[in-house]
């Protein structure tokens, strides 16, 4: 195992952590299964009770015909773009710049299915309906990600989304959603899952991320839609012989957390006032319209991870355990709340983040 560097080990040695449900390890799964029968059957290959009664319970809660559980988001997107290609006999899609698919996924889509992607817009903003209603080239379908990710987790109004689904369905495109972390903007929009869901003709669900199950996601639309993915799933080898761990994971996960997440908001909100009260941090967006937010730093990576790891050795709370360089000057790293932030007792939160602050003026200030 590779050695552990200083904030890592500052971190993982801490008594509290800010963000996310805790540990990924073998504990997570041991808890999904302590109340299941002995006797549950494995699915078989896409089929059986237990695969196909998850299925139907997460296409009742996205609003949608049906649904089915992709051992990974990957394969499920890339998937549901392609049949919206074929149905149009047109291989070009448009989405965001800082797509998943364009930035994590070693040219997929390309690669594999021989889809063009076409940008929507600037890299540091969400989707309007003006970059969809210009788009220079005719697309298959159109892919928005709620919330947007790489730029701290912003998310267009909810008046531009029925906008942009109505402009879609006027023009024959396909409106696929990357609801990666779906659940973690319900509450921001004062609208549920499949509210949500109505304004667009394919979704995908993680079931790892805001949900906390062991890996997988969902895939939902139409009869006809799901039909054919299917037959791509088997494709792309994601029918294993059995999913059942992850399916049973993911549905316990699923009951635990999908009720939390006002509470993770809310928690998002408070932590991201904390980090801007203090010199020289300041989060994107400034108020969190999900769970989750980015911290920058107006200071080198190099001269910044100091002061964390005396932080979090300090204190016993941990920020987090890596920083990304921005530039030379500027560094930063995500935050996704969870379980884990309504552990810490109140007032440590409050002196932690009075004592970041201490921190950045001693180290920082003329």
């Amino acid at each position: 195992m590779a050695e552990l560097n200083r904030l890592q080990a500052a971190f993982k040695q801490s008594t509290y952590q800010l963000a996310n449900h805790g540990m990924r390890n073998a504990g997570v799964l041991k808890q999904a299964f302590e109340d299941v029968a002995h006797d549950v059957e494995s699915d078989l290959y896409g089929s059986g009770q237990v695969i196909e009664e998850f299925q139907e319970k997460m296409a009742a809660f996205l609003g949608k015909e049906t649904a089915v559980f992709f051992p990974s988001g990957t394969m499920a997107q890339q998937i549901a773009l392609r049949i919206w290609c074929d149905d149009k006999g047109l291989k070009r899609v448009a989405y965001h710049p800082l797509s998943h698919l364009e930035i994590h996924e070693e040219d997929g889509l390309k690669e594999l299915h021989g889809i063009e992607s076409v940008y929507l817009t600037d890299p540091d903003r969400v989707v309007e309906l003006k970059d969809v209603a210009e788009l220079d080239e005719e697309v298959a379908a159109v892919l928005l990600e709620l919330p947007q990710r790489e730029i701290g987790g912003q998310l267009p109004s909810f008046e531009t989304l029925e906008q942009i689904s109505h402009y879609c369905r006027e023009n024959q495109i396909k409106l696929h959603l990357d609801g990666a972390r779906l659940l973690e903007v319900t509450p921001y929009y004062e609208k549920s899952a499949a509210e949500i869901c109505a304004l667009f003709d394919s979704v995908y669900l993680s079931l790892y991320k805001g949900i906390g199950g062991i890996a997988g996601a969902i895939l939902a639309g139409d009869e006809a839609f799901m039909k054919q993915s299917k037959v791509w799933k088997r494709r792309h080898g994601g029918d294993l012989i059995s999913l059942y761990p992850y399916i049973i994971s993911a549905d316990y996960s699923f009951d635990e957390r999908s009720g939390k997440m006002g509470q993770y908001f809310e928690a998002a909100k408070r932590v991201a006032a904390f980090f801007n009260s203090c010199q020289d941090i300041a989060t994107l967006p400034e108020v969190p319209v999900s769970n989750m937010f980015h911290v920058h730093f107006v200071h080198p990576k190099e001269e910044i991870e100091p002061v964390i790891v005396e932080l979090e050795q300090e204190t016993g709370i941990g920020i987090t355990s890596y920083l990304k360089e921005i530039d030379s000057g500027s560094c930063y790293f995500e935050m996704s709340m969870g379980d884990r932030y309504a552990e810490i007792p109140a007032d440590l939160v409050q002196q932690a983040f009075q004592r970041l602050d201490q921190k950045m003026k001693e180290r920082f200030s003329e």
